[in-house]
């Protein structure tokens, strides 16, 4: 058996207390959400689709997670960046579309490392990156 440590990454405990913060929230706001937390390996750790949530969704925020934790930056900081004339367009053709570029996922951080992502949709990117806003507080 390798020895050595494993990457420091979210825990089920802290991904679930993400998103209960991110999942109430939503429901303060009366939008019911799609709510991903992925590891420090761009991994789905946990999801839950709320009743009522998109079904389009469910990949949008996982993508949003996964995004958020590839290029260590909230998606919505890559919208000017990916745009027509900005320096990186085409980026969220790449990784096969996986990629997303528009708010509603952010970094995990834990003592100052990027150990794991959110991401949520359904809403408006504004309520998308404000339930978001709400799971990363309760980090």
């Amino acid at each position: 058996m390798a020895t050595g440590s494993v990457l420091e990454t979210v825990t089920a405990e802290e991904a679930r207390r993400v998103i209960d913060a991110a999942a109430a929230k939503a429901t303060e706001i009366g939008q019911p959400m799609d709510i991903a937390v992925v590891d420090a390996g761009g991994n789905l750790k946990a999801h839950v689709r709320m009743d009522g949530a998109n079904i389009g969704s469910i990949t949008i925020a996982i993508n949003k997670a996964y995004t958020a934790i590839a290029f260590q930056c909230e998606t919505g900081d890559l919208q000017g960046l990916t745009r027509p004339d900005g320096p990186i367009y085409g980026l969220n053709d790449a990784h096969g579309g996986r990629l997303v570029v528009f708010p509603g996922g952010i970094p995990l951080v834990r003592n100052g490392d990027i150990v794991g992502a959110v991401g949520v949709s359904t809403g408006t990117i504004e309520q998308d990156q404000e339930v978001a806003e709400a799971g990363v507080a309760a980090f």
